[in-house]
């Protein structure tokens, strides 16, 4: 598979509180949140890496440009609209093939990592068109929650919520027949990486899951406090 990470959001509600740094720079375990995911993705065994950049975010382009990862590295401006316009943009630039994308703020302990990106990659090879890495532990503001079967393959998103809980977690896995979709749907009009989960689902996409205890998406310094304090716990 090859590895994506999206950082085209403004990271606003970071700012607001005072955070001096854009979000893939704020720091996680002593390291940019950009620059851990992308030794991750590399050590996960991505074939290529593209990280979809805010054109503005200057000093994220100066971390990563000329940076080495151990894998074909791709640094890539934006400035779009919504998230499945970022995720679009970056599908269009990456070689044929499946694609592992995540957030640039998604936390999950190394483990966990290893254990979606294996089962994602066996998912996409059994022919799914995608996959969501979920969790029962709601830390989103406006959380995505995920309707699926007792298989595990996911029957619709909405934002009312679910008994057991059971909500996205910013990591997901496309085929190539979704990567086309993806293109698709931007065409349609459809806005924001739920909308396109949505849509895709209600075509008749085959839409697997890969459950996790936990995952922290970095919204509020908060967060970040907690996701250190979290990874840096030998339960983790």
């Amino acid at each position: 598979m090859h590895g994506l990470i999206l950082a085209g959001g403004e990271g606003s509600r970071l700012a607001g509180e005072g955070v001096a740094v854009p979000k893939p720079l704020v720091r996680l375990g002593g390291e940019p949140l950009v620059v851990r995911l992308l030794d991750m993705l590399a050590d996960l065994g991505c074939e290529t890496l593209t990280c979809m950049v805010r054109g503005d975010f200057a000093d994220v382009f100066t971390v990563l440009e000329g940076r080495g990862f151990g894998r074909p590295f791709s640094l890539r401006p934006c400035r779009t609209p919504s998230s499945l316009h970022t995720l679009a943009s970056g599908l269009e630039t990456i070689p044929d093939g499946p694609v592992f994308c995540t957030m640039v703020d998604t936390v999950m302990p190394p483990q966990d990592w290893r254990d979606v990106y294996r089962s994602t990659a066996a998912a996409l090879a059994a022919g799914g068109d995608a996959v969501l890495v979920v969790t029962p532990f709601v830390d989103d503001e406006s959380p995505v929650y995920v309707r699926r079967d007792s298989a595990g393959l996911v029957l619709g998103i909405a934002d009312d919520p679910v008994e057991p809980p059971c909500v996205t977690g910013g990591a997901y896995g496309f085929s190539p027949a979704a990567r086309r979709a993806a293109a698709e749907a931007v065409g349609l009009g459809v806005q924001r990486m739920r909308g396109f989960l949505a849509w895709l689902i209600e075509r008749g996409g085959r839409v697997g899951s890969v459950t996790v205890p936990r995952i922290i998406d970095i919204d509020h310094e908060a967060d970040l406090r907690l996701a250190n304090a979290w990874l840096g716990s030998p339960k983790a």
